[in-house]
């Protein structure tokens, strides 16, 4: 989602900033800007900036155009919420001081220059005071009102007015701000918005940013901002306040080693970054499993065994791809570990009135650890009591790990392609492993079943290199789904979730509507959309309900129906007119949601690839969800 950078230094800040925003390219955005103080490098003049709707490529362009240079400044990546993706809505937002003619184009230096990460809830009221003392707004945006409210506390000091500000903002916010009179000095804070620190080679100079990864290559000391924090950047030094307003130290807000991997990877013999995700699963998965030895509490943090024990039941907090991997989770943790399992969307989860139990296991699962939406899910579950919490995720310094007590940090790598692929692959294995855990704790597993799981999950990795062998037939596959404007997914137990994630994903990416149901609802009411221009993709594992399947599936054919179906070898389903079949290479029981979805994914990215989207960044989506 939105992504900041900014930075007070010495030297010509722009190529850093604009550098910080292509590694922020991955998580989504619609236009992009960067603001610099002109005089921060002993020249004259104020505030500059220069935005676009296009590319962060085409920012670069403008900037070494004009030229701007700096060495204080700030930029952004903007993801629409509030006003539509136009270049007077994008980032920074500049303030003029009251009575000042506002300007779309923007041209005219500004007094106090913005960018924001989040949603102000209480904007309009803002708005509507602050257009009684005079100011003029120029966007449609709720970061507008920040930076004209920055502006009307401003008393010589732009740190005291930034505190005074987000005292009065009501909502998720990270924001980092500079003002014309102070050019080598940049205010940052945040609430519900991750932001982060940078501490420069020899604390010369300084950064902010919403994701480490924009500062891969400049630093890798960094600090973690937590809730309330607002942090004073300038040349030499930088100083922190706390929510309560008192001066934080290196105790209380340490200086991290952090290795970030820049987003600019190589995409190699691929096309996107998502076809190359999903190649790179086996090995994901092979580096998720590393060191696991045996199945041990302590896989999952300290204090673990203990938890384990005292928990009776599991409630999972997710949204997204990451919800139907809890989805899945469900099945296993009841049926393996035999535990009372709930899986609930983190957004509606914290709107509704629960009955809390204090001995339910809360397990959230993030790619990124900063989804607002699940963040918000655990502080509230907390709130009413639950002291027991998990998370697995891909981030191990994300605000996700460090508010719950335990955790296990999948080892995906960094994941390009908006729609998740080698995230959910690798949380499941995550979750089999916690499933596993939970099951010796409650003496459900005995040490054959043990040996069994993990061995099948150390040759996962070879599984799946025979299912990527599939792409050729999914090719196929997806030039008849090219031509369609409708699907349907079918799955039963276990594997209805997988259906879930293969429709999304299709429909992410390729924008196909597509719904996925569990095949025994078909006659129940979407047996009424089934006609041979409705493709139905039904996902067929040799388990316990195959035979209640291919009696769902003859419901299809009998109505015209068009089927194409992820098979086990063995569960005797041939290919005939109308009924179109992929063999998967082997049954692989409780693990077989780990396979049967990366020909799902296959079949998206080749649709996608036939109807000319652009893959790894689908209009209207962020990969980081970091707003309500």
């Amino acid at each position: 989602m939105c992504g900041i950078v900014g930075a007070v230094s010495s030297r010509n800040i722009v190529p850093i900033l604009v550098q910080g925003l292509q590694r922020l390219e991955y998580r989504g955005y619609d236009s992009c800007g960067v603001a610099v103080h002109g005089a921060s490098l002993g020249a004259g003049g104020g505030l500059q900036r220069a935005r676009s709707t296009a590319r962060v490529a085409e920012l670069l362009e403008q900037v070494q155009a004009v030229p701007i240079v700096g060495a204080t400044g700030i930029a952004h990546t903007r993801w629409a919420t509030h006003g539509a993706p136009l270049e007077c809505n994008a980032h920074p937002h500049f303030s003029h001081g009251p009575g000042a003619q506002a300007s779309a184009g923007g041209t005219a230096p500004g007094r106090v220059a913005l960018v924001h990460n989040g949603i102000i809830e209480n904007y309009e009221a803002l708005r509507t005071a602050l257009q009684a003392q005079g100011y003029g707004f120029a966007s449609q945006t709720d970061t507008e009102v920040i930076a004209h409210l920055v502006d009307s506390l401003y008393a010589g000091d732009l740190f005291q007015a930034v505190q005074a500000a987000v005292a009065q903002l009501h909502g998720a916010f990270a924001i980092a701000v500079m003002h014309q009179n102070e050019p080598h000095r940049v205010v940052g804070a945040r609430a519900g918005s991750p932001l982060i620190l940078g501490v420069g080679q020899g604390g010369a100079e300084h950064f902010l940013a919403s994701d480490a990864m924009a500062l891969a290559g400049v630093t890798d000391q960094i600090v973690y901002l937590q809730e309330g924090d607002v942090v004073d950047l300038q040349l030499g030094r930088y100083a922190l306040v706390g929510a309560d307003g008192q001066p934080l130290d290196a105790v209380q807000r340490p200086v991290r080693t952090v290795q970030a991997h820049s987003g600019a990877a190589e995409l190699g013999p691929y096309r996107h970054y998502m076809q190359k995700e999903i190649f790179e699963q086996p090995r994901a998965i092979a580096d998720t499993l590393e060191g696991v030895q045996g199945i041990v509490p302590a896989l999952f943090g300290d204090g673990a065994a203990q938890v384990f024990e005292q928990i009776d039941s599991v409630l999972i907090l997710a949204c997204g791809t990451s919800y139907y991997s809890g989805c899945t989770a469900k099945y296993w943790l009841e049926s393996v570990a035999k535990i009372p399992t709930q899986v609930e969307v983190a957004s509606e989860y914290r709107y509704r009135e629960s009955v809390p139990n204090p001995r339910q296991l809360i397990v959230t699962i993030s790619q990124s650890g900063e989804t607002a939406d699940t963040l918000a899910a655990l502080r509230h579950a907390q709130s009413l009591g639950h002291a027991h919490t998990l998370t697995i995720c891909n981030v191990a310094t994300s605000a996700m790990v460090r508010e719950c007590a335990l955790a296990y940090i999948t080892r995906a790598g960094v994941e390009i392609g908006v729609a998740s692929t080698k995230a959910f692959t690798t949380q499941l294995a995550g979750l089999f492993l916690l499933t596993l855990a939970l099951a010796q704790a409650k003496g459900h597993l005995s040490a054959a079943q043990e040996a069994a799981h993990l061995q099948a999950m150390r040759h996962l990795p070879v599984a799946l290199q025979a299912v990527l062998a599939l792409e050729p037939q999914i090719i196929g596959w997806a030039e008849d789904f090219a031509r369609m404007q409708n699907a349907l997914f079918l799955g039963r137990g276990l594997h209805y979730p997988i259906a879930l994630e293969g429709a999304l994903k299709l429909k992410e990416i390729s924008y196909i509507h597509a719904e996925a149901y569990p095949a025994g609802e078909l006659k129940h009411g979407p047996l009424a959309l089934v006609t041979s221009a409705m493709p139905v993709v039904t996902v067929a594992p040799n388990d316990a309900l195959l035979e209640k399947l291919k009696s769902n599936m003859q419901e299809v054919r009998a109505r015209g129906g068009v089927l194409y179906v992820l098979a086990d070898a063995d569960t005797r389903i041939e290919s005939s007119e109308g009924l179109h079949v992929i063999r998967m290479p082997e049954h692989y029981g409780a693990l077989s949601p780990i396979l049967h979805v990366v020909p799902l994914q296959l079949l998206a990215y080749h649709t996608a690839c036939a109807l000319g989207t652009d893959v790894d960044k689908p209009r209207n989506l962020a990969k980081s969800v970091t707003v309500e």
